[in-house]
């Protein structure tokens, strides 16, 4: 009767005297993909192209090269210096997909700021930074459902559509309600649909959880998402932006 001994014998023979390293031997899990620059470049391209096209029918165009190098490219170079796209978690993708669609993301937030002033009439000194998105290191680089930004006591989550879907992830929604009965304060989601050029702004602080809008998003492997309906969209891209008394 063969017993653990003749198998660790075994492994042993083959130099290997841990399981977990055989398994990942056998696997080829221990052979870690490099990431394609090449491929990164050409991403990086994609992102240029999407902002100048935007910057160009846009109410308040900006310096469009120095938005590009202060936030895509100083963003890209942090990252690949702390040895963060080595690490990125993705989930089933490329890295460098995942790169590409956090990056995108990211901009998103970035370039709209300005708009942001003018719906809420402040200066941009008064937007916090509270998100935990930090290019410094990989220990402090996490991607969390805490909010982009604050103004006064209204937290604001930015995000974004690129497809035509148009949903709020659940556990987004949970973390602003966590945030509304413990600190009172309210969470804003502002969702760019890029590829409809309109903007919708929802209230989730306190959405019921039998609302009508929960769907299931088989596209998200069967997670619970908010759907936003069309009347949620107050603003066209191409248009100033309305300002919060009329939201």
């Amino acid at each position: 009767m063969f017993n653990t001994n003749d198998f660790k014998q075994y492994r042993h023979s083959l130099g290997f005297s841990s399981q977990q390293h055989f398994k990942e031997f056998l696997s080829a899990k221990d052979i870690k993909p490099r990431i394609d620059f090449a491929y990164i470049d050409s991403l990086n391209s994609r992102l240029c192209e999407i902002f100048k096209r935007i910057n160009e029918i846009y109410y308040k165009p900006c310096n469009i090269e120095s938005f590009l190098q202060n936030n895509l490219f100083n963003a890209f170079n942090l990252m690949k210096n702390n040895d963060i796209l080595e690490k990125l978690n993705n989930q089933g993708r490329r890295k460098e997909e995942v790169y590409f669609s956090y990056l995108r993301g990211f901009l998103i937030c970035e370039y709209f700021k300005e708009a942001i002033c003018d719906i809420f009439n402040t200066d941009i000194s008064q937007i916090l930074h509270i998100g935990e998105d930090d290019f410094s290191s990989l220990e402090t680089f996490k991607r969390t459902p805490k909010a982009d930004l604050q103004i006064q006591n209204i937290r604001i989550e930015m995000q974004s559509g690129f497809q035509g879907i148009n949903d709020i992830k659940e556990h987004k929604v949970r973390e602003a309600k966590r945030n509304f009965i413990e600190n009172n304060i309210q969470t804003l989601v502002i969702h760019f649909d890029i590829f409809n050029g309109q903007v919708a702004f929802v209230d989730i602080s306190n959405i019921p959880s039998d609302d009508l809008n929960w769907i299931t998003r088989q596209q998200m492997e069967g997670q619970s998402v908010f759907n936003i309906e069309q009347n949620y969209f107050k603003w066209l891209l191409k248009e100033k932006p309305p300002c919060l008394a009329l939201l």
